[in-house]
């Protein structure tokens, strides 16, 4: 597919020699072969290796997912605003129904880990103290709430919801938060 033309007819136009790299006449693409192209902060970036799935968000379809590959990350970081970032390119899989075009804006998700069916709980009803976690577990409701400190274990974390892998079941109430049994 052409993507620009930057030339106007009368335009003069200069073959590419030694001396000079030409004038480009066009802008071509293979629109069935796209590169996400993104940034990775220095903090992220240990977690992350070439040929790992990658979730695509872009940014004009947002209501659906393309599913990538991760082909390269860069070994030199560039630091932008006070920040190293570190340049990631993934290949998207389009099915023949899938059209993107060249330049949208898009956002990367990595999946470094990832559980099925275990019991979740919103991050924040979780107490943390040195290495060990906390909930407020209900005991009684009627004629007043009261709650009892019980100590957990806890799993994978995606930043809202961990998992709780002993010291709750799925009947438990604690305060602040439902628990939920994820698919």
């Amino acid at each position: 597919m052409i993507l620009d033309i930057p030339v106007k007819v009368g335009n003069q136009v200069i073959m590419s020699n030694n001396f000079n790299e030409g004038t480009t006449i066009a802008a071509v693409a293979d629109m069935n072969d796209m590169i996400f192209r993104g940034n990775v902060d220095e903090t992220e970036i240990g977690n992350i290796k070439e040929n790992m799935p990658v979730k695509l968000v872009v940014g004009a379809i947002s209501n659906r997912t393309f599913d990538a590959r991760l082909e390269y990350v860069s070994p030199k970081g560039v630091e932008t605003n006070g920040v190293i970032q570190f340049e990631v390119k993934a290949a998207i899989k389009l099915t023949g129904d899938d059209f993107i075009r060249a330049g949208y804006s898009a956002n990367a998700e990595f999946v470094l880990d990832k559980k099925e069916n275990v019991l979740t709980l919103p991050e924040g009803s979780v107490e943390f103290k040195g290495d060990s976690s906390f909930v407020q577990l209900l005991k009684t409701e009627m004629p007043e709430q009261i709650f009892k400190r019980k100590s957990i274990d806890i799993g994978l974390s995606d930043g809202v919801n961990v998992e709780i892998v002993k010291g709750l079941t799925a009947k438990d109430k604690v305060r602040g938060a439902l628990i939920n049994e994820e698919n």
